[in-house]
């Protein structure tokens, strides 16, 4: 079994979200005057590899710290989607090839490779967002959750959040951005895990996401 790490470091240069900072790694105490070496955190509670839950959009919904543990593990099946141009839709014709495995998945990965643009400007540009369909298909399901290599379920130019807005109104189910490495793990199913940071009243949090891939 290999063990894949699927989750970008955070560090004080990564990509963000327009319209957030950068994260802060301050040195709080040293090897030189404290004897140890302790580190002052400050970022976004959606820098990163990170979960959105139901709470990020509308409130009084289900926020991170309220789901059961299990909500954050599970099969997996990554979806392939770099035939894609940019700006084009990934449409239903891409998880039909995989058949049953596409329904028996607890989470569904979007691998569109653009993880390879990860601290470049091309980040930020027209990656590929599912369509409605995809998005109906998704619903109509019983997954735990999507993932993406990309900084957002809407594309980055919607600041009305529309694919947000429709996953999370009346569905316990959670949203992963920033995913990396979806391309070494196969096209079959693999065990998923995405834990967040759990604190309370959680609107979303970084995770370390990891697959296991026989």
């Amino acid at each position: 079994m290999r063990v894949i790490d699927l989750t970008h470091t955070i560090n004080e240069t990564m990509p963000v979200y327009p319209g957030t900072e950068p994260p802060k790694l301050i040195p709080a105490n040293s090897y030189e005057e404290n004897g140890f070496k302790e580190t002052l955190l400050q970022f976004y509670s959606h820098t990163g590899t990170h979960v959105d839950p139901p709470a990020h959009l509308f409130a009084g919904r289900t926020t991170l710290d309220q789901f059961p543990i299990e909500q954050f593990t599970g099969k997996a099946l990554v979806i392939d989607c770099r035939g894609l141009r940019e700006g084009e839709d990934i449409s239903m014709e891409l998880i039909k090839k995989y058949g049953e495995k596409a329904r028996e998945a607890d989470f569904l990965l979007f691998y569109s490779g653009w993880d390879e643009r990860w601290g470049t400007d091309a980040y930020f540009g027209e990656y590929p967002c599912i369509d409605g369909e995809v998005l109906d298909f998704i619903l109509e399901g019983n997954y735990k959750g999507i993932g993406f290599d990309v900084i957002g379920l809407d594309p980055i130019a919607d600041e009305n959040l529309t694919r947000h807005k429709k996953l999370f109104r009346e569905h316990d189910i959670i949203n992963i951005e920033n995913l990396k490495n979806l391309g070494l793990c196969g096209s079959g199913l693999f065990w998923f895990g995405c834990f967040p940071l759990k604190f309370a009243d959680s609107d979303g949090a970084p995770a370390r996401a990891v697959a296991w891939v026989e």
